[in-house]
């Protein structure tokens, strides 16, 4: 409680110490039809000849008169002319307008758009503002617990880009990319085995990201939703970089082809490859590790007139993950009791995960004025090829140590506790194919000034056809003798051996409409219904879900604030894990997980400082979300294990909150911190609870989820050098309490009794600007001038040396009791990283 006292007290102390003096407006200038960022667009105020130019992202902000009327000016070179009249503002008002600019050849007209509101919920980020951010994994998932409310990491860590959103797990979180839905890899149970993800961020333009409450439009999980839209290139540029962790080169540009620039092709091309080597040499386990991951992709789009435009997608994507085992030694235990345990391996581990993704859309989009309307056809394939072999055998001692510093014998073995030997073997492989074919458009329907509709619509229908083959089993011998025990047959624990082939067809579609009224008075009000359904031919369920979203926005308040309220039913049909139950049998009658969820929420956006106005943005949510027909499920490392039934029930209720702005001008941070209780009840067990020293266990109601994370802290905090503001600084902390775990198999009755130790990390970097082309009068002959601009960085991995868990092994002593070793992250690493823009 003391510490919710002392965030809130944070929280409104920014407002309360600067006092709003001067009306702002702000918002983003894109090219019609396009929707890409213009740099250097002139925005001024007509009456008082006040201008400022849009940064690359086509954002602006400019300080206006108050009291009176005033109008709004947009130019640039090559597009036409937007004014905009507005009624005046009072004092600290800010208002946000986007501005939509037509180029001059073009019959479209400008657009300009008085947005107060964001879009159904969805929290919008420019990626540009992560690009030198401190990463492990090189992917933009690893941002996201940074960025977005109430979404953390997981047991994965920094050697994942997995990410749990308010009590859900990573197969719980859409991806989009560009509206066409992204699917990954199925069999990934370490984080050392992770590759690179689809979205490249070279290619990117922004993100919208919701945790929950998201409208009909988006499929369905219980989660959450991340929109990416790539970029519509305009002029060639390219990148490379690079650093110990790997490297990505990209290209993008575009060629007119007619002399109206109707007909435009545009392109982008990316690259990356990743190699965590260097940072899993860090581990307890030592050995060779050997993995290679990359990737390349490209986005091409053709204006075939200037209302339709086709677009391609396409992605390859390789991981291969070699690892030969020599060595482990793993300390643990408590103040007054400390045991260790040593193990010599011999066999090693290989496994490849292959997929590639295409897709083509078709899109029209004419002249609002002429058809407000839009249409879209979209078509895709997904194809994933997906092998783990795996053969070690591990002789292991279990040893108490002496704990007592001023013996001759601290650190030292007082006593063997047991020895034995575990044999993993596993043979694993999972072929996927996925094709879907999807329409959606949307039309605008204004009833009159100040009170639109706007209808949204989509049909969709995809194929399915997964093979899977499993041949994994364990071996434990502890004392010389094979655990479990017969005396004419050697058995082996954890058996699996099956095949499974699955062949089935989805429908899906939604309708929603979202109004809009704006009036002065009494402000804006936005109200979006809309319906989901799908229907599964395996299992037969035809599954409806109603959504609903209100935002409201008063006008001319001091302070510029508003609020959310979302809420609906939510279903998640099972794709293929969820059906594979710990037998590895499949069973085709699982019904989608359930639930309705209800948030409630504001947005306040606000200025600080009395010299410079710098503005900030707080957001904060509270939700609840009632579950039912989940699937039960264990999480081992990155690793989720389905029952295979819907089993069980529960809830989950948090609240979340976030705060970004420049703390120091010109250098945008974020602090998120999110409390949640997540918990859950297998249908017709009584769960109970036994601690150490307890005689009675303790009856329980209910028991947590695996993802039960009480309280998350993300702070990524950016500075600089007061005269030098080309040496950065970016700063990246994490703090979160133990996620939940039990026993091996975690016995249902006993569910989840123990706790990870608490996770908290500190990743800093130093960037240093070695050049721009603003520099070329000043510097014409500078080594680095035929490059746009480049940086270079300075990374420092888990600065503070923390030994965080990311799962547990078990082992047996020679008194039958068994004993959790934990399987620690990564340990410090010091990397250095390269960057030029062309």
């Amino acid at each position: 409680m003391k510490q919710i006292i002392i965030v809130t007290a944070f929280f409104l102390s920014l407002q309360s110490n600067f006092a709003q003096t001067t009306a702002q407006v702000f918002g983003v200038i894109t090219e019609v039809g396009t929707h890409q960022p213009l740099e250097r667009v002139v925005v001024g105020i007509k009456e008082n000849n006040q201008s400022v130019e849009t940064n690359a992202a086509g954002e602006y902000g400019i300080a206006v008169p108050t009291g009176r009327k005033w109008t709004l000016i947009c130019f640039k070179t090559g597009y036409k002319t937007a004014e905009m009249v507005l009624e005046p503002l009072k004092n600290g008002v800010q208002r946000q307008i986007d501005v939509e600019l037509a180029a001059t050849s073009s019959i479209q007209t400008v657009t300009i758009r008085d947005r107060k509101l964001e879009n159904g919920g969805m929290v919008r980020e420019d990626v540009k503002n992560f690009k030198m951010l401190p990463t492990t994994t090189a992917n933009l998932e690893s941002v996201l617990p940074h960025i977005a409310l109430g979404t953390n990491a997981g047991t994965g860590g920094e050697l994942s880009s997995q990410y749990q959103v308010r009590g859900g797990n990573y197969d719980e979180n859409l991806v989009y990319v560009n509206d066409f839905e992204i699917y990954r890899p199925q069999l990934i149970r370490a984080g050392q085995q992770e590759g690179l993800t689809f979205a490249n961020p070279d290619l990117m333009r922004d993100l919208s990201f919701s945790s929950g409450g998201f409208e009909a439009r988006y499929g369905d999980k219980l989660s959450s939703v991340l929109d990416i839209k790539y970029k519509r290139a305009d002029s060639t540029r390219w990148s490379i970089a690079g650093s110990f962790l790997g490297g990505s080169a990209h290209l993008e540009g575009s060629a007119k082809l007619d002399t109206l620039g109707y007909r435009k092709f545009r392109y982008l091309i990316g690259a990356r490859y990743k190699t965590t080597r260097y940072l899993l040499g860090s581990l307890d386990t030592k050995g060779e590790y050997v993995p290679n991951f990359g990737d390349i992709q490209a986005y091409l789009t053709y204006d075939l007139n200037r209302d339709w435009q086709i677009g391609v997608l396409g992605n390859f994507n390789s991981s291969v993950y070699g690892f030969v085992p020599i060595s482990r030694s793993t300390a643990a235990g408590l103040i007054n009791y400390a045991f260790q345990a040593t193990t010599a391996f011999r066999g090693q581990e290989r496994d490849g995960f292959t997929n590639g993704m295409g897709g083509v859309s078709l899109t029209y989009l004419p002249d609002r004025r002429r058809n407000p309307y839009f249409l879209k056809f979209l078509a895709a394939h997904f194809q994933s090829a997906e092998t783990e072999g795996i053969d070690i055998i591990g002789d292991y001692r279990l040893d108490q140590i002496e704990i007592n510093l001023g013996s001759d014998r601290s650190g030292q073995s007082v006593a063997k506790l047991g020895e034995g030997t575990q044999h993993q073997y596993v043979r694993n492989y999972l072929h996927s194919q996925v094709s879907n074919i999807e329409h959606k458009g949307g039309y605008e329907l204004q009833i009159h000034s100040g009170k639109t509709h706007f209808f949204q619509w989509s049909v969709k229908f995809q194929h399915e056809d997964i093979y899977d083959k499993i041949n994994e089993w364990e071996r434990l011998d502890s004392a010389l003798y094979s655990l479990p025990f017969k005396d004419s047959v050697l058995l082996l624990k954890n058996v699996l051996k099956t095949q499974n082939s699955l062949i089935s067809n989805r429908a899906s579609g939604y309708f929603q409409d979202t109004y809009t009224l704006r009036k002065d008075s009494i402000g804006e009000l936005q109200i979006t219904g809309g319906v989901r359904a799908t229907f599964w031919d395996l299992n037969k369920e035809l599954v409806i879900s109603p959504r609903l979203q209100l935002a409201y926005k008063p006008l001319n308040w001091e302070k510029d604030i508003s609020f959310r309220l979302a809420g609906g039913m939510y279903a998640q049909p099972a794709f293929y894990r969820e059906l594979r139950g710990t037998d590895g049998v499949v069973n085709p009658n699982v019904l989608a997980q359930k639930s309705a969820h209800v948030v409630g929420g504001l947005t306040y956006d606000f200025f600080m400082g009395a010299k410079r106005r710098v503005p900030f943005r707080l957001i904060t949510e509270f939700y609840y979300k009632k579950m039912w027909d989940l699937v039960s499920y264990d999480v081992d490392n990155v690793r989720v294990r389905y029952s295979g039934k819907n089993d069980a029930t529960g809830y989950v209720v948090g609240w979340d909150t976030r705060i970004n702005g420049e703390f120091v001008p010109g250098a945008e941070s974020w602090i998120n911190i999110s409390f949640l209780r997540a918990r859950e009840n297998l249908n017709g067990i009584q769960h109970l609870s036994r601690l150490s020293g307890d005689t009675i266990p303790t009856i329980l109601a209910n028991v947590p989820r695996p993802t039960d994370r009480f309280l998350t802290l993300s702070i990524f905090f950016q500075d600089y050098l007061p005269k030098n503001k080309h040496f950065k600084m970016n700063l990246n902390t994490t703090i979160g309490t133990g996620l939940p775990f039990g026993f091996p198999g975690n016995n249902v009755v006993y569910r989840n009794n123990f706790r990870f130790q608490p996770y908290h990390r500190v990743d800093i970097g130093f960037s240093y600007l070695m050049w721009d082309k603003s520099w070329l009068e000043r510097k014409p002959h500078h080594p680095l001038r035929f490059t746009r601009n480049t940086w270079a960085s300075l990374e420092i991995f888990n600065l503070m040396e923390v030994s965080n868990e990311a799962s547990k092994t078990w082992l047996k002593s020679i008194y039958g009791q068994q004993y959790a070793i934990p399987n620690y992250l990564t340990s410090r690493r010091i990397n250095l990283r390269l960057r030029m823009d062309f």
